[in-house]
């Protein structure tokens, strides 16, 4: 079997350099990296973790711990987490916490002692929970605040907010929101910015949720929507959601937007050719994953946490127009 010490003598380099060029390229220039490279793949050398983490005391992993890979919204945070750590040659260790509080410190202990640092995405846990994690190793959490921890904010608050002033300006005075998920930490912020944005507008909030993010939610809640005649726009929290609410409304025979709006705070998926392109938020998590490894990698971190926020755009679309008042009845779909 091929050793790192073998590697070493074929570059002409000591075991320490061939061991940076293999696990931090940063560290080292870019032709003994391009030369110690070359000669462990021509060998067949594999640097796996265990060995970084004899040679270097750094393991060249970290751990991302998400509530659900149901929810499409996680995905290209953890892909942006990917990303930002393939460019210094380092990996990720997923763990799946299905929204349990115990599952997810159980996980979180079992990857400390393998990796580098912990990222919490849409944590469960208790604050002191994951601040007990400082005291081993660096910590950053994702689209939740916890003191005394970096963190990075995705300011879908505030982009939803935005989404109800827009209908509003469009003359819209009975809008439902249809929140979610449960026990989400974030749900709670958007359902308070909402709430917030309506009243400043003089909109007539209707509440729904919280429900998941799946198509076959939305069309449970198309089948309330379409029977509450006082409602002219509806904002969900998904657009997962917001396709399955489009799809039941369309069957109801209720018309997107001649009949009611429809917005997202996320676009995460796009409506289909038949159907008018959605107004919604443009949301890059792919970025806030690249944050939250940026967070990690500060090599002299402030002693105040840093906090990083992720702006969100409005998108407006032709899925939400000027209010019109509904009819009394509807024909379904044919």
């Amino acid at each position: 079997m091929v050793t790192l010490a073998d590697v070493a003598r074929a570059a002409g380099v000591s075991k320490a350099t061939a061991s940076r060029a293999l696990s931090r390229p940063d560290m080292v220039a870019a032709d003994t990296r391009e030369r110690v490279l070359a000669v462990a793949a021509t060998m067949g050398f594999e640097f796996n973790a265990s060995a970084r983490a004899l040679t270097t005391g750094r393991t060249g992993l970290i751990g991302v711990l998400v509530p659900s890979i149901a929810n499409p919204y996680f995905a290209p945070i953890v892909t942006g987490v990917q990303r930002a750590l393939s460019a210094h040659g380092e990996n990720i260790l997923l763990a799946v916490s299905e929204g349990s509080q115990s599952s997810e410190h159980e996980l979180a202990g079992k990857l400390a002692s393998r990796v580098d640092g912990l990222v919490f995405i849409a944590p469960v846990s208790p604050d002191s929970a994951i601040r007990s994690f400082t005291s081993k190793l660096p910590v950053v959490t994702v689209d939740r605040t916890v003191p005394a921890v970096p963190g990075v904010l995705i300011d879908t608050p505030g982009g939803v907010a935005d989404i109800v002033t827009h209908l509003a300006g469009l003359g819209h005075r009975a809008i439902a929101y249809v929140g979610g998920p449960d026990g989400s930490w974030m749900a709670e912020r958007r359902n308070s910015a909402v709430e917030e944005a309506a009243r400043r507008s003089g909109v007539d909030l209707t509440a729904l949720g919280p429900v998941g993010p799946r198509i076959d939610a939305g069309l449970a809640v198309a089948e309330h929507i379409a029977a509450e005649r006082s409602v002219t726009a509806v904002v969900a929290y998904s657009s997962y959601l917001l396709l399955g609410l489009h799809l039941g409304l369309r069957e109801a025979g209720v018309r997107v937007p001649e009949d009611i709006s429809l917005a997202a705070s996320d676009d995460l998926t796009a409506i289909s050719a038949d159907r008018p392109d959605t107004t919604a938020l443009r949301v890059p998590l792919e970025e806030a994953g690249i944050a939250a490894v940026r967070l990690l990698q500060e090599a002299n971190p402030p002693k105040r946490a840093r906090r990083l926020r992720i702006a969100t755009e409005l998108i407006v679309g032709g899925s939400t127009a000027h209010a019109t008042v509904r009819a009394s009845s509807t024909t379904p779909a044919r």
